[in-house]
């Protein structure tokens, strides 16, 4: 039995129009289904208020899908401050 092994993927985290809402998409470029986990944080307009989400979910082998969306809480999301994606096999 071989250990399970985390790969990184491709990634985007958009902020959709209006800026007070994330659609957090990966790619599962591994060539198995497998578990994926991408998180994401972004900045706002309010000083120190950073949203972060961490989605996990099974993808299909070769498929990019939405995995989660994130709301700012009511202030404005101003960009992507830090994310990674990875796929376990």
């Amino acid at each position: 039995m071989t250990p399970a092994s985390a790969e990184s993927v491709p990634f985007n985290c958009v902020i959709l129009p209006g800026n007070d809402l994330a659609s957090i998409m990966m790619t599962n470029s591994l060539a198995s289904d497998a578990s994926c986990t991408v998180t994401c944080k972004f900045s706002t307009t309010k000083y120190n208020n950073n949203p972060q989400i961490t989605c996990t979910k099974p993808v299909p082998a070769g498929k990019e899908v939405e995995m989660c969306q994130l709301t700012s809480g009511g202030d404005k999301m101003v960009k992507l401050t830090d994310g990674h994606a990875e796929c376990i096999k």
